[in-house]
């Protein structure tokens, strides 16, 4: 689920990132779109430039997708869930804080080493913070691929359930694992959500296996 990458920062910016985290506040996107949100480049916004959160941010050199702090105080988890993009991780704070892999039912203890990782978010997971003091990350989302596909067709996906966040817990469960590898294997593009719920293309002849997992709580457009 986490692998390393060859991309490094030097651990002594951390201190400075921690004196100046965001308040009051458990998610702050440092960056905006130029476009689309999962596919096209997100730009630094104004505010970060010339701070710890620019440097940080430019270690790793790669283009990049929605780019967000995240704090998770002690005593707190995620509910369990999917995304169709994966992540990379760069741990700033924290002790005894894992990602918990809840299909291999393995613990991936989250280290401030200064390495960013590449996550495979397809799988279900969560992460808790067992510690004293609060898990600071930099999370970025991997952009999705530009697949071109061959005999493409629109679909789109609502739900039956007028609470949206029970309606994406069950999308994130069961469909985001599904999405995420569909995008990998090429055959969804143009992939976009709504509070009502998403639209994509898809190869004709796939349709069949996205109804295969479709929950009741779904349908197909």
């Amino acid at each position: 689920m986490l692998t390393p990458t060859n991309y490094t920062v030097d651990t002594s910016l951390f201190l400075k990132a921690c004196h100046n985290l965001p308040k009051g506040v458990m998610k702050t996107t440092i960056n905006e779109p130029t476009g689309n949100f999962f596919y096209d480049p997100w730009v630094l916004k104004e505010e970060y430039k010339d701070t710890v959160w620019e440097t940080l941010y430019d270690s790793l050199p790669l283009t990049k997708g929605e780019a967000r702090i995240i704090i998770l105080d002690p005593n707190q988890c995620y509910q369990i869930h999917a995304d169709i993009d994966d992540r990379y991780h760069l741990n700033i704070l924290g002790e005894e804080c894992y990602l918990v892999d809840l299909i291999r039912e393995q613990l991936h203890k989250l280290e401030q080493d200064g390495i960013w990782y590449d996550m495979d978010a397809s799988m279900l997971h969560t992460a808790a913070n067992f510690g004293r003091r609060a898990r600071v990350q930099l999370v970025v989302r991997q952009l999705l691929n530009d697949n071109k596909l061959i005999d493409p067709i629109e679909a789109a996906l609502s739900t039956t359930i007028a609470d949206p966040n029970n309606a994406r817990f069950i999308f994130d469960n069961t469909l985001s694992p599904w999405f995420n590898a569909a995008n990998k294997n090429g055959f969804i593009n143009n992939f976009s959500h709504s509070p009502v719920g998403v639209k994509f293309n898809i190869e004709k002849h796939k349709l069949d296996l996205l109804k295969r997992v479709l929950p009741d709580e779904f349908k197909l457009l």
